[in-house]
């Protein structure tokens, strides 16, 4: 679905909207989606962009004006992630949703590729793998327990040891009851960028912006480096705040920096007994043991 109007313009060169104007195009859409729907087929929708579709369509050989290349690229293994199931939603509400769907699923793309390169495919990258995401579910566990009832916005920014790409995130964090609300697709973006940044062993924070109290919004927040995150005093939390203002982020109004809380540290190990304190940004034969015996009120030790 050509969502913007300067995507739909470049699009339009390859005839496959039939001389519509971009407003007549998305109510043909959305009649069209309606009566798919109304049929009991199930329908995926994709958001098409002009420079990525014709990259695709370069690599693959196909002719960007065909039908058989808009389905293809639909349904591109590449793009991380679940298809985005077209509900009935009206027009004003579907393109919102389907273009946030997308930017998570961008995300989770990138932050896949770096993980993967990161960790490899044999079956020590597998042993790896695995405990990267077993610290950063404890960490997303945590976080709820810490953050309390409401809903809470996590963002995270970090890259690799060498001025790698910076890769960011952000998912909304939401409790009630005392009981942690499933996340969407942003918040799998946020996880698998995490392990991403925790594989790289680079550097990078993650902020909790809390509920607004009497006093202002609270955050807290953890640096990340060397594959584990340890908490920030309240001034390096200003700092990163101040930081990113300076990149083009809004200060949030009245922000109260906030020390953050310990979170897990290194998860019990699992695998072969030669790998059990096998940090998994490392090879196995590059191991520092000693490291699960680091402290665990500053996030703990490299992984295990």
């Amino acid at each position: 679905m050509a969502v913007g109007g300067a995507d739909f313009a470049r699009l339009s060169r390859y005839g496959l909207f039939g001389g519509l104007g971009h407003r007549e195009y998305l109510r043909r859409t959305e009649e069209q989606l309606r009566a798919l729907r109304g049929q009991g087929l199930e329908v995926h929708l994709r958001v098409l962009e002009e420079a990525d579709f014709a990259d695709y369509c370069e690599a693959l050989g196909l002719d960007p004006g065909t039908a058989a290349a808009r389905v293809a690229y639909a349904g591109d293994p590449e793009l991380a992630g679940e298809p985005f199931v077209y509900a009935g939603e009206r027009l004003a509400e579907l393109v919102p949703l389907l273009l946030d769907d997308h930017r998570s699923r961008v995300r989770m793309s990138v932050a896949s590729a770096v993980l993967l390169d990161t960790i490899g495919d044999d079956l020590a990258g597998q042993r790896r793998l695995a405990a990267v995401m077993r610290y950063v579910t404890a960490v997303y566990v945590a976080l709820a327990e810490g953050a309390g009832e409401g809903c809470h916005l996590l963002t995270l920014r970090c890259h690799g040891p060498e001025d790698g790409e910076e890769l960011a995130a952000a998912a909304e964090l939401c409790v009630e009851a005392g009981m942690l609300f499933p996340g969407g697709r942003d918040t799998e973006a946020l996880c698998v960028t995490l392990a991403a940044g925790v594989a790289l062993g680079g550097t990078g924070a993650l902020l909790l912006h809390g509920d607004a109290g009497p006093e202002g919004p609270p955050v807290r927040g953890w640096a990340l480096a060397g594959g584990r995150l340890r908490p920030m005093s309240a001034r390096e939390v200003f700092d990163e705040l101040a930081d990113g203002a300076r990149w083009g982020l809004p200060f949030p109004p009245g922000a109260l920096p906030w020390p953050g809380f310990p979170l897990p540290g290194v998860p019990a190990p699992a695998g072969p007994a030669d790998d059990t304190d096998t940090d998994p940004t490392e090879d196995a034969d590059t191991a520092r043991p000693d490291d699960a015996d680091s402290d665990p009120e500053d996030g703990g030790g490299p992984l295990a």
